[in-house]
């Protein structure tokens, strides 16, 4: 049972698109003190959600902060990443779910303070709460998607292979790891174009210097079968003469200071001008700019720095630089001026009190952006989903995004942000995945192999083995680190295994993946989801259930030769080294120690169920799903659907039909 409930007098997000009747009196399971709503959480006890976030599938333990950050070093002590998820799940002596819907920020103190108590504050008092009761964690899951929409779906190029790095900066340079990918015979559909394909940093334009040949580069690419997807930015570069600034200051699209002036920070080009994502009129403006590339060919965009990331403000670096005078006369820093100063200085990015210093025109009024701050991502992207539908009626757009908020996902997917090159960031990579498919993210996936710091090999090979199972899959590094192309390393044979062993699994990845979107269900699935009377499985945080037949549970040990899996039931392992099975098992419920190899991969098939694998090709149309492989665990009769459709129509994807195969 769906209720809702509302305090204040709160901003419209549309994250819900069906409303349940406004109800008054008690709400379910929680008392409310003030601005807090407080829960006493049973030692049995697991907090699921949150989506995107520091620490475990069971948040229990730690304070959550919803307020999108551009933060890359994801540690443990951080409390708030790139999203802004506000839904959670309690399952142990009650179950029920609770989504609060409030554009600004909310506290999620999940057994920190005291751990037998759960706390929510929304710092503006004003939000409206949706708790739904009644039936197993996967039912209430089902219920919230219902209330929020179906998530978005790309084409099925996008669950391809894709390679990016800050920067490729020259068509010749992309040219180069094309041929890098196919002189080695390893599949990819896609290369990344970061800020540098613009000229000097401008969204919606192109450096003729280094791309002099942008749109018969796109189609070159095409003919390899390979997409062009290039990033766009948040903020338009203040420079007279840019058509897309000068445009914004005509027509009063960009967002005002306290006096109405347009509001001036730095971002990768130096000054710009943030447009008013949050006007309608603005947004679709801002939307109707990706023609400038869909008319030359791309299909798909990732738009980043939209927290919105903030470098420094026009004012908070003038007043910093007055002050870097009077540390300049002093000329002896003692410990405490020395931190000061340093503090001044790094405290110019994403500063909390520029956030309070512009405005946005939204839905007729006057808003304060910090009070609306977790919507700037969102409704970039919404805009975006909204125009690139408009220009391609028929055709399905990749189109994911860096900060995000719930009903987002209606409109693109989202990567998991700025991450770096640890082995940590494996384990939290897989840990996110259910906790955002909770929130209507499907179309999600890390930065494989880190985006910041230096890969080396067998980090990337572990990575590739658990993001051969992400939707979204694709690798990035920045600039400044190693190579981390999968032809850069020493053992190309192993990674165009493990890479061939993705497309092999397409045909199953592509169908659990659209009966999770059309169904509203998740894709990846946390063990307790499956087998909640199991107190082991409830605890296990680093395996996870991918559809209906298999689970994967990834190696993200440095050195390690294998790793100790729980199995909740008798199970099927099926090893596969490279793209071919080498390997099968059956192993009992229980505890076993499974070694696993730099170029390996294991799953583990449930009783009665089938993997349907393809002959993986150089990319994902020429991957052949005619002639299936079945891998399974099961007797003559068993069968699994398949869902087949065109993979680019928009109607299509949801006119599919369910092909069942029979063992």
């Amino acid at each position: 049972m769906k209720k809702r409930f509302r305090f204040g007098n709160p901003l419209e997000t549309d994250a819900v698109q069906e409303k349940p009747p406004l109800r008054e009196g008690e709400i379910p399971f929680l008392t409310q003190e003030g601005k807090e709503l407080h829960y006493a959480l049973s030692p049995s006890d697991i907090v699921y959600g949150l989506g995107e976030n520091v620490r475990g599938i069971n948040k229990r333990g730690w304070i959550y902060v919803s307020d999108c950050s551009d933060d890359p070093n994801h540690t443990e002590e951080k409390h708030s990443l790139y999203g802004a998820h506000n839904f959670i799940l309690v399952s142990g002596r009650e179950q029920f779910g609770v989504f609060v819907d409030t554009p600004g920020k909310v506290t999620f103190d999940i057994g920190y303070t005291s751990y037998s108590s759960l706390r929510i504050s929304v710092e503006e008092g004003e939000y409206e709460l949706y708790v739904i009761e009644g039936g197993s964690p996967d039912e209430i899951v089902s219920e919230f998607r219902g209330l929020i929409g179906r998530s978005y779906i790309p084409p099925k190029w996008a669950f391809g292979y894709g390679q990016c790095r800050w920067s490729y900066l020259t068509a010749d340079e992309v040219r180069e790891v094309a041929k890098g990918y196919r002189e080695n015979g390893i599949p990819l559909d896609m290369i990344y174009l970061d800020i540098d394909y613009m000229e000097r940093y401008k969204d919606f334009t192109i450096d003729r210097g280094s791309f002099p040949d942008f749109e018969e580069l796109v189609q070159e690419m095409k003919a390899q079968g390979i997409r062009l997807i290039p990033i766009i930015d948040g903020g338009v570069k203040a420079e007279e003469g840019y058509d897309v600034y000068e445009e914004g200051m005509e027509k009063g699209f960009f967002c005002k200071d306290e006096d109405g002036r347009e509001f001036v920070v730095g971002v990768w080009p130096g000054k710009c001008c943030l447009p008013d994502m949050l006007n309608e009129e603005a947004g679709r403006w801002f939307g109707d700019k990706y023609k400038f590339l869909t008319d030359k060919g791309i299909e798909g965009f990732w738009n980043d720095m939209n927290e919105p990331a903030i470098f420094y403000s026009e004012k908070r670096l003038r007043d910093v630089f007055e002050k870097i005078e009077d540390y300049r006369q002093q000329e002896n820093l003692d410990i405490n001026s020395f931190f000061a100063f340093k503090g001044m200085v790094a405290g110019l990015s994403n500063h909390p009190e520029d956030y309070k210093s512009f405005y946005h025109k939204y839905r007729g009024q006057r808003v304060r952006h910090d009070r609306v701050h977790n919507l700037f991502g969102y409704y970039m992207t919404r805009s975006a989903g909204e125009a690139l539908e408009r220009l391609s009626p028929d055709r399905r757009m990749l189109l994911f995004s860096r900060a995000s908020y719930i009903g987002m996902h209606r409109y693109g997917g989202i990567w998991m942000g700025d991450n770096q090159s640890w082995w940590s960031h494996i384990l939290m990579n897989l840990k996110m995945l259910p906790s955002l498919n909770m929130c209507g993210f499907l179309y999600t996936g890390a930065d494989l192999g880190g985006f910041g710091s230096d890969a080396t090999e067998d980090l990337l090979l572990r990575w590739l083995a658990l993001g051969i199972f992400t939707p979204l899959m694709r690798n990035h590094s920045a600039m400044g680190t190693r190579r981390q192309e999968a032809y850069a390393f020493e053992e190309k044979e192993s990674f165009r295994g493990l890479i061939r062993l993705r497309y092999r699994l397409l045909p199953y990845l592509y169908s659990e993946f659209m009966k999770a979107a059309l169904g509203n269900t998740m894709y990846a699935r946390p063990l307790g989801f499956v087998w909640g009377g199991d107190e082991i499985a409830r605890h296990v945080e680093d395996q996870l259930m991918i559809g209906e037949s298999i689970m994967i549970a990834p190696v993200y040990e440095q050195n390690a030769i294998g790793r100790t899996v729980y199995l909740p039931e008798e199970m099927k392992m099926v090893k596969f080294a490279g793209e071919a099975v080498c390997e099968e098992k059956i192993l009992s419920k229980g505890h076993h120690f499974v070694e696993v190899g730099l170029k390996e991969a294991v799953v583990f098939v449930r009783k009665g169920r089938l993997l349907p694998l393809a002959a993986a090709g150089k990319n994902v149309e020429d991957t052949d799903w005619g002639k299936l492989e079945l891998v399974h665990f099961g007797v003559p009769g068993d069968s699994y659907e398949l869902y087949e459709d065109d993979g680019f129509s928009r109607e299509m994807c949801l006119e599919g039909h369910v092909r069942e195969i029979n063992l």
